[in-house]
């Protein structure tokens, strides 16, 4: 963010205020999945929660498997637009608002873990000058347990003036 102290969203302003611990990784994340409800068929974890940066993690549960009992594609992509979503929530201030546009994805491997995503800004947004409607990217490497990348998403969100 480059403007002079945005005001941050309400979800990103509820995060700050939560301990940076276990305790408040979880309550934050059922917070999440009360206001996102689809969020919650992969049982999300929000670890880390940042501008421009945000980490989310889901266990392997028969919920997410697929008639091969891997976890499930369509799964491990929400997993990764659960990860966007809340980085954009940490990023975008008050002033604009966002949605997804589009999602280019990768499956890379099968996942037989739990998986994390790791969402980032692929560059930084000058608020000041996003006056007119402009696309943002959103790169997320969903990662088994082994550190091996099994999904690859980039997510266009489409980011306004409030």
């Amino acid at each position: 963010m480059t403007s002079a102290n945005p005001r941050p969203s309400a979800t990103y302003a509820l995060r700050k205020r939560l301990p940076r611990n276990a305790f408040g990784n979880a309550l934050f994340s059922v917070g999440m999945v009360a206001k996102v409800p689809y969020f919650g068929t992969i049982l999300p974890l929000v670890t880390e929660m940042e501008p421009g940066y945000c980490k989310v993690s889901a266990p392997n549960w028969f919920g997410v498997h697929n008639h091969i009992g891997t976890f499930h594609a369509i799964a491990a992509c929400n997993l990764a637009e659960t990860a966007m979503g809340m980085l954009m929530e940490a990023t975008t201030p008050t002033s604009h608002r966002w949605i997804p546009k589009a999602m280019n994805t990768q499956y890379l491997a099968k996942a037989q873990t739990r998986l994390t995503a790791e969402a980032r800004l692929t560059k930084a947004i000058d608020w000041d000058t996003a006056t007119d409607g402009r696309e943002v990217l959103v790169s997320v490497e969903v990662r088994d347990t082994d550190g091996n990348e099994v999904v690859h998403c980039d997510i266009t969100t489409w980011v306004t003036p409030a």
